[in-house]
């Protein structure tokens, strides 16, 4: 946990501002492959939102590093009116954060699941883990 916000170098976070009609998944994504192609090691993930072959919306978390997509969803029928996320997979995309961490990297890209995080949840661990390591990394 951070004990002292002092500690911590503000030019080590870069928060992406948007509003809200902005698809933010897709800008940071684009921003993460940009970045990526002029050789800044690059890891963790970013949200993509796609249909399947039969029309139902899925969430994935794109590892930025190795292209990976993790699905984020699971399927709860057509009428169903709870949140989709699956907690297993938000879970799986959690590791690539994590063992992103642990490498040589210059940059993490970490998107946000804002009710998760709030709730004590999603990569609310993995985003205080990259803050409080600053430049260890």
């Amino acid at each position: 946990m951070i004990d002292n916000l002092d500690e911590i170098d503000p030019n080590s976070l870069g928060p992406i501002l948007y509003r809200p009609k902005d698809d933010v998944d897709t800008l940071l994504a684009d921003f993460a492959q940009d970045i990526a192609q002029q050789g800044v090691r690059i890891g963790g993930i970013v949200q993509r939102h796609s249909r399947r072959a039969n029309g139902t919306h899925v969430m994935l978390a794109n590892d930025v590093a190795t292209g990976q997509e993790i699905s984020i969803s699971q399927p709860l029928g057509s009428g169903a009116m709870s949140c989709n996320l699956d907690t297993n997979g938000l879970a799986e995309a959690a590791a690539v954060v994590s063992q992103a961490l642990r490498k040589k990297i210059d940059l993490l890209v970490i998107n946000k699941f804002a009710k998760q995080e709030a709730a004590g949840r999603g990569l609310r661990a993995e985003f205080v883990d990259a803050i409080t390591r600053g430049d260890q990394s």
